[in-house]
Formats: structure tokens, C-alpha cells, sequence
């Protein structure tokens, strides 16, 4: 696999890892975390830990994708708002967004085999 393509899968996977980990270390530390939320982290971290290993890297990839999309939507309606706090989702948003078109990338260049 290309260097860029590995640099990407793993800070692809750092988004993940870095995002869930948070989240279940402030649950542990005693943090209020709804069991949805434990979930979500935990899931987080298990995308993480698979992209950066390269595991099924083109279905990991896509899933993670599907996951971000869910997220973007749910987690940031920005049409729902004014001012300044759409402004603060629609970033989030496109953020997810940008996440997304990577680990599509990824899903084609470190799934494809050698000839």
C-alpha cells in the first residue's frame, strides 16, 4: 500500500479512536453517559482499532462512512437552527461530510489488491 494511503488510514482511524476513547474514558472517570452513548463509543473505538490495523479494510472503511453519514444527520441538523448555532452545526456537519469522501477514498485505494 502507498505511504499516503496508510498515512490516511491511520489518521482516519485516530479520528475514531481519539472521538469513542473520549467519550468512555470521561464514563469512567464518572462522567453521566447514556448507555446509547457507551455504545456509540465502544463501536467508535472498534472502527478505529480495525481501520488501523487494515482488517476487511474496504468494508471497515464503508462502514465507518455509513456511521459518520447516520451521525451528520442526526447529531447536527443544521437546517433545524439560526444564526450563530447553525453556523456551529453546519460546520460539525461538514465535517462529517469531508470524513465521509475520505474513508470512500480509502475504501477504494486500500481495498484494491496488486496485480
Amino acid at each position: 500500500m502507498k505511504l499516503e494511503v496508510r498515512l490516511a488510514q491511520w489518521l482516519l482511524a485516530a479520528v475514531f479512536l481519539v472521538a469513542g476513547g473520549f467519550r468512555l474514558w470521561q464514563a469512567l472517570r464518572g462522567v453521566p453517559t447514556g448507555n446509547d452513548t457507551l455504545l456509540l463509543s465502544t463501536a467508535e473505538m472498534l472502527l478505529g482499532v480495525l481501520l488501523a490495523a487494515g482488517w476487511q479494510l474496504r468494508a471497515v472503511a464503508l462502514l465507518a462512512a455509513a456511521l459518520l453519514l447516520a451521525d451528520a444527520a442526526l447529531s447536527h441538523p443544521f437546517w433545524k437552527f439560526s444564526g450563530g448555532t447553525q453556523i456551529a452545526q453546519l460546520l460539525q456537519f461538514m465535517k462529517n461530510m469531508g470524513l465521509v469522501g475520505g474513508l470512500v477514498l480509502l475504501s477504494g485505494a486500500g481495498g484494491a489488491k496488486r496485480r
